[in-house]
């Protein structure tokens, strides 16, 4: 599959033909959910905690006779049926949500994302970013000229602190190392942008390794 190759003046340059081995898979939509499940999963740090009647403070001392009051049994005030005592069942900063999936299948569910976008035109190549100083309005003005719909990841080989700095304050634009490309961006963002020297990267992290 060719995908058309730009200019950082938003002219055509001509063509480069993707990698069938990562972008020519058929797309399996199932695995694809499964991985971005996992990632969002992964992602999850757990914030809301309640407390059991071991962890309330208070109620060492049973709070009336056993029998004689006409009242029910109780030997704490910080049981579940009091108000004020522990919670049952309630959420606990301590669970863990991390799934786990096989590498291969993971690296499958990328390339069949990616597949994806190109199946639906939505990944082109900008030959090189030249520039000495940090401009966000530079580099917005480059992504104005290039066919981006809404909005664009933009795939870097390396860091790349000028392009990096440019590119942060924009809410339409986000960049990525070639190494660190998931699923959820790929989703998230409509148009991918590799930078040219990006390709081989890519192939070189998630083929040869």
């Amino acid at each position: 599959m060719k995908v058309t190759v730009y200019s950082q003046t938003g002219e055509k340059k001509g063509d480069i033909t993707l990698n069938k081995d990562i972008f020519g898979h058929e797309v399996n939509e199932g695995l694809i959910h499964q991985m971005l499940v996992l990632q969002q999963a992964n992602a999850r740090s757990p914030i809301a905690h309640t407390k059991t009647r071991g962890e309330i403070r208070g109620g060492g001392r049973k709070p009336h006779r056993q029998k004689g009051t006409g009242r029910a049994r109780t030997g704490s005030i910080r049981t579940p049926i009091h108000r004020g005592g522990g919670t049952v069942f309630g959420p606990r900063n301590t669970r863990n949500f991390t799934l786990m999936m096989p590498k291969k299948q993971r690296r499958k569910a990328l390339f069949c994302a990616l597949s994806s976008k190109a199946n639906d035109k939505q990944i082109l190549v900008l030959d090189k970013y030249e520039t000495k100083e940090v401009k966000t309005k530079a580099f917005a003005d480059m992504i104005g000229k290039l066919p981006v719909e809404r909005n664009a990841l933009v795939v870097l080989p390396e860091k790349n602190e000028i392009m990096q700095k440019s590119a942060r304050n924009l809410p339409n634009v986000k960049t990525v190392l070639a190494g660190y490309l998931n699923i959820q961006d790929l989703f998230k963002y409509n148009s991918l942008i590799f930078l040219k020297d990006a390709l081989p990267k890519l192939e070189e992290t998630f083929l040869k390794a």
